[in-house]
């Protein structure tokens, strides 16, 4: 990443190099989360708060480990039980984190760019770890390593991303990385799930979902988001499963080099099902592995900006 970024707040503002420069140093961490072995620590003494105002288990878990593979510290706060039920400001409870000496604070929160009024605020470096419907960029990220470790390079893959766009700050941090490194985009879903305004961010926009499965690459089911949702967006899951489930019939339309992608947690049942889980072109698992990689490296990386001396992997 540019040198004068001290935080990770989306893949929007970043150019395709820098995308491409926090891949190549997670990579090397991939076989190391395969077996046991001893890393290198370059976060040993430093201290990161993951502070999640949503409920979280890949991610919080995800960054924890990260953190801990690199020698960090943590600490894990969440609004229940802390002075955020006092009335503590977002931007108090940043500076306590500062005055605590928090190294990193990744954050979760319902409110759109709430980490950005975050890092303005703090002296620590601080990693969205997804804000409202906004961006989500450390999923992005494992998702574009993941494909690169299976394709090689993400250029010139058709991608289609099927859901609740609307609600989905994984659709559009996939759709920033994967347009910057070449990757041709369609995003499916109903007509109220899926605003035309994502045209004008570089995608392609479709509201039927068969004929577009013999022609992809690889094939992105989003979580329906239903806590975010306030009804009549689709008249039933029913529905919504005859019109966008992946299940074992749409499999069978998929081209045999295809892979499947799904941030989780699934709502098995209803946008996928078991069987296609355990379809050896779904990459779900691949995903978590890369996360891990991938936090490590934007922690790592951003440790650089502030001064501690890391090493690679």
């Amino acid at each position: 990443m540019h040198p004068d970024r001290k935080d990770l707040l989306g893949l929007e503002p970043l150019a395709p190099e820098e995308i491409q420069e926090i891949l190549d140093r997670a990579r090397p961490f991939l076989p190391a989360l395969q077996r046991p072995t001893t890393l290198p620590q370059p976060l040993r003494g430093r201290l990161a708060v993951n502070l999640f105002y949503e409920p979280s288990t890949r991610t919080r878990n995800s960054f924890e480990l990260a953190a801990r593979r690199l020698g960090a510290e943590v600490i894990n706060m969440g609004a229940a039980g802390s002075s955020v039920q006092k009335g503590e400001s977002l931007i108090d409870t940043g500076r306590t984190l500062d005055a605590m000496g928090a190294d990193f604070i990744v954050i979760r929160h319902a409110s759109s760019l709430a980490p950005e009024l975050m890092a303005r605020s703090v002296a620590a470096g601080v990693v969205n770890a997804g804000d409202g419907a906004h961006e989500h960029p450390t999923q992005a990220l494992l998702d574009l390593l993941t494909l690169q470790e299976a394709f090689g390079s993400v250029k010139g893959l058709n991608v289609v991303i099927v859901g609740d766009i609307l609600h989905s700050r994984v659709a559009r941090s996939d759709l920033w990385g994967l347009t910057k490194l070449g990757a041709r985009v369609t995003l499916v879903g109903p007509p109220t799930l899926l605003p035309a305004a994502f045209e004008a961010l570089g995608a392609r926009t479709a509201h039927r979902l068969d004929p577009l499965l013999p022609h992809a690459d690889v094939l992105y089911m989003l979580r329906i988001q239903r806590e975010r949702q306030q009804g009549g967006l689709f008249p039933s899951l029913e529905e919504y499963r005859e019109l966008y489930a992946l299940d074992g019939r749409r499999l069978q339309m998929l081209p045999r080099n295809a892979r499947i992608l799904h941030p989780g947690p699934a709502n098995l049942g209803v946008e996928i099902t078991e069987e296609v889980v355990g379809d050896p072109r779904a990459l779900i698992h691949d995903q978590v592995r890369s996360g891990v990689a991938v936090r490590m490296a934007v922690l790592e990386m951003l440790a650089e900006r502030r001064g501690v001396r890391a090493i690679s992997a």
